[in-house]
């Protein structure tokens, strides 16, 4: 059986600091256009936040939900006052963020050396299609398979057996690629192999004496590994 690889998508094949440029804009008319960075930064953190409190409390909501609550909290703890006109044109380009430079030939390298590819993301299925569709990606991946499904979050063991389920796939036969150590360390922990995708040099990885299996820079390296 061929092997699955299983990509996250937000911050390993889309770059979630895409929405930068849109934030520099928005901010700029108030004069706090040098924020957006941090802005950027702390929104992506309170998404996550928001997902993990949520699926310890069993009261989970789509993942976009999750997003525009971080966005109106990191508004309120920033004092950056945007419209709601402000924030639904974020939303739409939280929508329409760029794939990593390196994702489409990676890709393809993949597939051509007989990995089956597959999104797999927090993200519903309809809001994930359509990003890697515009993103020029979605015709790379063999299916897109959502935690929505069985209303969970990562990093639920549920959600990697789901995984396996919807694929009909060994745990050995199965690898979860994240740019996310939480992400990682959730596919171990269900026994899955795991690449973590660091992409910055600084980023730590969490010392909880479970590492992934493999450690890249890009998925241009991935591909050099796993071809």
């Amino acid at each position: 059986m061929a092997t699955v690889l299983a990509f996250d998508v937000y911050g390993t094949l889309i770059d979630t600091h895409g929405v930068v440029t849109e934030l520099e804009e928005r901010l700029g008319r108030a004069g706090r256009g040098e924020m957006a960075a941090e802005f950027s930064r702390r929104w992506r953190d309170k998404q996550l936040e928001y997902s993990f409190r949520r699926g310890l409390m069993g009261a989970y909501v789509p993942f976009g939900q999750c997003t525009r609550e971080a966005l109106d909290f990191t508004d309120r703890a920033l004092q950056t006052q945007l419209t709601d006109v402000d924030k639904d044109h974020l939303m739409a380009a939280y929508g329409r963020l760029p794939a990593f430079a390196e994702t489409v030939n990676a890709l393809e390298r993949l597939a051509a050396n007989g990995m089956r590819c597959v999104a797999f993301s927090n993200g519903t299925c309809d809001a994930v299609s359509g990003l890697l569709e515009q993103a020029g990606i979605l015709e790379r991946f063999e299916a897109v398979i959502s935690v929505d499904e069985i209303k969970r979050f990562k990093p639920d063991p549920a959600v990697y057996a789901h995984l396996r389920n919807r694929l009909e796939v060994a745990p050995g036969d199965t690898w979860l690629i994240s740019s996310n150590p939480f992400d990682v360390i959730g596919a171990r922990h269900a026994g899955l192999h795991a690449a973590w995708v660091r992409r910055s040099l600084d980023a730590p990885f969490d010392p909880w004496g479970i590492e992934p299996d493999l450690t890249v820079t890009d998925l241009e390296a991935l591909s050099d590994r796993l071809s």
